[in-house]
Order: structure tokens, then sequence, then C-alpha cells
């Protein structure tokens, strides 16, 4: 199951009472305070991790509390601060509040957001004598810990993200390439759910593939999957439009007029990619021509930056996934030069 949107209620872990207590000593009026301060309530931490892919995966539970604080003691001892609650979430996960505002964005792996942050403890009475008052009997509670309630909502972080219409041979692409099997079928809008797949090409070295939700004109309007394919596209570093050159009502055309399908297919869902966000249109892509298994593929003169591949047959598919991890791997050196 695949989950890219949820709301949940974090509530921290309330601070421990302070403790209000006396020692016995001679020479010491009333024995002198020594109670202890309370611990800090534990925090609800989200923390985005490799080895959670979906919303889905954090559960069923929709409310999070952490450990509230342990109360002072006597003898000036501190309690124990309560235990922090650590949720993982998918990279990628933008974080906000119930009005919309976006309060974190989860994009690196190990990267932390405090959700909800621990009641401090309340004061022993150790704090609070005075000239006047050298046995107090006043000692604090602890704050309550943070309570609130969030949307969560995933934007895939992927090297290649497979763009096309229902029916282009998407997921059959991503099922050959990869281990990723999702479920295929004829009919349209097979995948409702975005599928990832790890995708090997050399002694330890592999990218990440999406297989997102078919597009169809309109989407950037929000018909057919609209906004909720889209936004998973955001954050791709390379786009592969996979397109189906072939008419089903006609068996006798020629290859420059599959050319003119293919070229018109992207510069469609070009333009609606466009249309949602314009920076889309500066990602790197190419183009699988799927399905070259039915006859004779096109020429390649017609259609640069083009791959010619079958995933039923599994032909074509190397040259493609090699082009493909060249081109993730410049866009990855150059952000860690960026970065440095």
């Amino acid at each position: 199951m695949f989950l890219d949107e949820s709301r949940i209620q974090v509530q921290a872990g309330d601070g421990g009472k302070g403790c209000s207590s006396f020692r016995r000593e001679k020479y010491v009026p009333f024995g002198g305070p020594n109670g202890g301060d309370g611990g800090r309530g534990g925090h609800v931490i989200l923390e985005a991790s490799v080895h959670v892919h979906t919303l889905y995966d954090i559960g069923t539970v929709r409310t999070f509390r952490a450990e509230r604080g342990e109360h002072g003691l006597g003898s000036n001892c501190t309690g124990r601060d309560g235990e922090d609650l650590v949720i993982l979430i998918p990279q990628g996960t933008l974080v906000k509040d119930m009005e919309g505002n976006l309060l974190a964005d989860l994009t690196q792996a190990g990267t932390r957001w405090v959700a909800a942050h621990g009641g401090k403890g309340g004061l022993g009475n150790q704090h609070f004598p005075t000239a006047r008052n050298q046995a107090p009997r006043k000692a604090l509670p602890g704050l309550p810990g943070e309570n609130r309630e969030l949307q969560l909502e995933l934007k895939l972080v992927a090297d290649v993200g497979l763009v096309g219409y229902p029916n282009a041979g998407k997921s059959s692409l991503i099922s050959a390439v990869s281990r990723a099997h999702p479920r295929i079928s004829d009919y349209p809008f097979t995948t409702l759910k975005p599928n990832l797949g790890i995708v090997p090409v050399g002694e330890g070295y592999s990218f990440v593939m999406a297989d997102i939700p078919g597009l169809i004109e309109g989407a950037s309007e929000g018909k057919g999957l609209g906004h909720q394919f889209l936004r998973h596209i955001e954050r791709t570093r390379v786009l592969l439009f996979v397109v189906d050159p072939w008419d089903p009502k006609s068996d006798d055309e020629t290859d420059e007029a599959r050319g003119l399908r293919v070229r018109s297919t992207v510069k469609t869902l070009r333009d609606e990619l466009g249309a949602y966000h314009p920076r889309l249109l500066e990602k790197p892509w190419m183009v699988a021509v799927n399905k070259c298994d039915k006859g004779q593929p096109i020429d390649p003169k017609l259609l640069p930056r083009s791959f010619y591949v079958s995933a039923q047959a599994h032909t074509g598919l190397k040259p493609l996934v090699d082009a493909l991890w060249k081109e993730v791997g410049k866009i990855k050196a150059k952000a860690a030069e960026d970065a440095a």
C-alpha cells in the first residue's frame, strides 16, 4: 500500500514535578531544603530515513506520545528526562500545520526536526530559600509538553522519474530494469500509486527509479490523478518519457508518422509539466520509445535523445540504463561540487 498524505497528532512528554524535601543535618535550619528538579519531558522527533518509503510505513497509529519526565527526588536528585520518541518518515516528506504553513522539509536521510518539545521539569524547593524563609516548601510542577496536529505530505525523492500516458508501459519498464513488481494490466490507470525500483548498474552501483501514475492531458488542472501525480515529479533528477508509438487503429503507418506521434506526445507531456511548474522543464530528460518488439523501430534520426526498447521482450534496456546512470552521475557530481 502506498500513502503519500497523512495527518498525525504529536504529544510531547510533560515535565516532572519538582520535589519538596529536607535533609537532616546538624546546624542546618530545619534540615535544609534538598528537593530536586523534575526531568524534562521527551520530545517527539521526525527523522527522514532511507528505510521508510511511504507514509503507510509509519503504521496505523495516528497519535504519538513521548514519555513524561520523572519527578524530582530528595537529596537534590533531578528526575530522569523522558525518552524522546523518534518517528521515521520517508525522505521528501513535507511537514505542515493545519493551516497549510510549511514547517519542515525533510529531504536528506538522517535529517531531524522536533515536532513537539517536551515540557520543562519543575524546580524543587532547593531553589527557593531566602533570608527570611530558610525552609521553603515551595516546589513547581513541570510544564506540559507541546501538543499539535500536523499534516505530512510525501514528494518522492528519486533519481529517475517515469512520465507517460496510461498504458505506455511504465510499469513494465520499471519491472524489467529493477526488482520492483508493480501490478500490470491492459487498462488505463493500472498504476494508482507510485512504485520505487532500485536499478542495478554494475558492481555496487544502482539508482532509484520511480514509476508514477499515468499522466493525461489537463493533469496540471487537476484532471485524472492531477496534482497527486505531478508533485512526485518535482524531486526526480532526470525525467524519462515513456511513449507507445503504435496506433492501435492502424498497422501500416510509416516511420515518419510514428515519429510525429512520439514527438507530439512528448510535447504534450512537457506542456503539462510546464503548466504545473515551469522549473520542471529545466530537468534533464530522455525518451524511451517502448513496445518496439511489435515491428520496425522508428528511424533514430527522427527522434534525438530517444532509446528504442521493449520492456516486455527485454530488448534495448542496457543502453537506456547506462545513459540514465551517466546523467544521474553528472547531476550528483555537480551537486557535491556546489555543496563543497
